[in-house]
C-alpha cells in the first residue's frame, strides 16, 4: 500500500486536475490522505475570508470524490483550524503523517509526499514503489524536480535562476560525497512507514519541513536519489512559509538574491576537507577549514573534545561529527563564506559548468559575464537548467 500525504490551503483550484492525475497512475493500491488546513482565526479576518472559502470548497469537493480512495483531516472548518502558536504546512504534513504510522498495520508501507500544484507522471507512484521494494534498507527517497515553463517570461526567469541556485548547490555537495545531498521538496520525496517511525516522525517547524526531515534520516541511515521518474512543480508565488520556492520568487521579483546565491567551488571544498579530518580528529585536536565559523557561529564551541569523551571507538566519532556539521551546518557556512567574501556568482557559476563539462557558448558566456547572473536572458537560463538538470540527473544514479 502506497499512502500519498497531501497538505491542502486555498488549493480548490488545483484539486481536480491533481485528482485526475492521480487518478491516472499506472499504480493503484493507493490511499490520499489530505488534511485541509488553515489557522482558526482566519474565520474572523476578512482578508483572510477568501482562503477559508477556499479551504470549504476543497472540503466538500474531496469528501463527495469517489473515484480513489481518499482520508480527508479537517483542521479547517470553524473550532477546527490550527491555534495561533503551531499550524502552518509543517504541521499538515506532520498531522498527516501521524495519522499514517498510527494506522498502518504494515510497516513497509510507503508515505509519498505530494503538493497539489505539483504534475506526476502516471509512472511516478509505480516507479517509486518499485525503487523500496528493491532497496528495502533505504530510510527515504529525495526525488528529482523540473520546473516547467509557462507564458509568463517574468516568472520563468525567476524560477530558472532559482533552478541554477539549487541545483549548483546539489552538484558541489554530491562532487564532495557529502552525506547531506540532496534537494528538499515537500513535493518530491517519500520513504517507508517503517523509517518514519524510527526517525520519531516528521518536526512541524514554521518552514523547510521536507529539508528538516529528510536531513533527520540521514542521521539515521541511507537515502536515495535516483529514481526513473520526476515532479514537475509549478513555479508561483507564495509566502506561506518563510522560505522555498515561493518566498525565493518573491525576493527574486524584487531584485534581491542575496539569500540565493551561487557559491564559490572552494567553500565546498573546505567543507570536504573537514569532514575528512573527523577521523584525524578522533585521535587528536587538529585545525579544519571551519573552524573560525564553529567558534564563531554556534554556541559551545569546539566539540572534538566532548565528543572523543562520549565515544570510545572511531566510527561513533565520526558520526557524531557527521550529526554535529550537519546539512543546516553546511548551508550556514556557506553563507557565512559568502558573507566575508561577497557574492561572486558570475565567476561561481563559471566555475561550476567548468567542473561539470558544461559548454556555453561566446554569446552566453558574454552575456553571463557582462550582464550578470541575475540578468541573464531567458534563453541562457533555461540552457544552463537544462545542462544542469542533464547533469544531476546521471550524477543521481551513482548515489542509488
Amino acid at each position: 500500500m502506497v499512502y500519498i500525504a497531501l497538505p491542502v490551503l486555498n488549493e480548490w483550484e488545483q484539486l481536480p486536475g491533481l485528482l485526475k492525475n492521480l487518478s491516472n497512475q499506472e499504480f493503484k493500491d493507493f490511499k490520499l490522505v489530505v488534511c485541509i488546513n488553515q489557522y482558526d482565526h482566519w474565520w474572523k479576518d476578512e482578508s483572510k475570508k477568501v482562503v477559508c472559502l477556499n479551504n470549504e470548497k476543497s472540503l466538500k469537493f474531496l469528501n463527495e470524490f469517489k473515484d480513489i480512495d481518499i482520508h480527508v483531516i479537517d483542521r479547517s472548518s470553524p473550532k477546527k483550524g490550527w491555534k495561533k502558536k503551531k499550524g502552518g504546512v509543517g504541521w499538515a504534513r506532520k498531522v498527516i503523517m501521524d495519522w499514517i504510522a498510527e494506522n498502518n498495520n504494515h510497516e513497509t508501507d510507503l508515505i509519498v509526499s505530494i503538493d497539489a500544484d505539483t504534475i506526476y507522471p502516471a509512472d511516478y507512484l509505480l516507479n517509486v514503489k518499485n525503487y523500496f521494494y528493491i532497496n528495502k534498507d533505504i530510510y527515504g527517497l529525495s526525488i528529482s524536480y523540473y520546473h516547467p515553463l509557462g507564458e509568463d517570461d517574468i516568472k520563468n526567469k525567476l524560477i530558472l535562476r532559482y533552478e541554477i541556485y539549487m541545483r549548483c548547490y546539489f552538484l558541489n555537495l554530491l562532487r564532495i560525497k557529502n552525506p547531506y545531498a540532496f534537494s528538499a521538496l515537500g513535493s518530491a520525496m517519500a520513504f517507508p512507514v517503517w523509517a518514519y517511525k524510527k526517525v520519531g516522525g516528521l518536526t512541524p517547524v514554521k518552514s523547510g519541513e521536507d529539508f528538516y526531515f529528510l536531513q533527520k534520516l540521514v542521521k539515521h541511515g541511507r537515502i536515495g536519489l535516483t529514481v526513473d521518474t520526476v515532479a514537475y512543480p509549478s513555479a508561483r508565488f507564495s509566502d506561506r512559509v518563510n522560505f522555498g520556492t515561493g518566498p525565493a520568487l518573491i525576493k527574486g521579483n524584487t531584485g534581491n538574491w542575496d539569500s540565493y546565491p551561487v557559491y564559490p567551488i572552494k567553500y565546498f571544498d573546505e567543507i570536504k576537507t573537514t569532514f575528512l579530518s573527523f577521523s584525524d580528529l578522533y585521535e587528536k585536536d587538529k585545525n579544519t577549514p571551519m573552524d573560525k565559523f564553529i567558534m564563531k557561529k554556534i554556541k559551545g564551541g569546539l566539540p572534538w573534545e566532548k565528543f572523543r569523551k562520549n565515544y570510545k571507538d572511531r566510527k561513533n566519532f565520526v558520526k557524531a561529527c557527521h550529526n554535529y556539521i550537519d546539512g543546516l551546518r553546511i548551508l550556514q557556512y556557506l553563507r557565512y563564506r559568502s558573507q566575508q567574501e561577497g557574492p561572486a556568482n558570475e565567476q561561481s557559476l563559471k566555475e561550476c559548468l567548468e567542473i561539470e563539462n558544461i559548454e556555453l557558448n561566446e554569446e552566453m558566456l558574454l552575456d553571463l559575464l557582462n550582464r550578470g547572473l541575475d540578468n541573464l536572458s531567458l534563453n541562457s537560463l533555461s540552457y544552463i537548467r537544462d545542462k544542469l538538470f542533464e547533469i544531476e540527473s546521471i550524477k543521481r544514479k551513482s548515489f542509488i
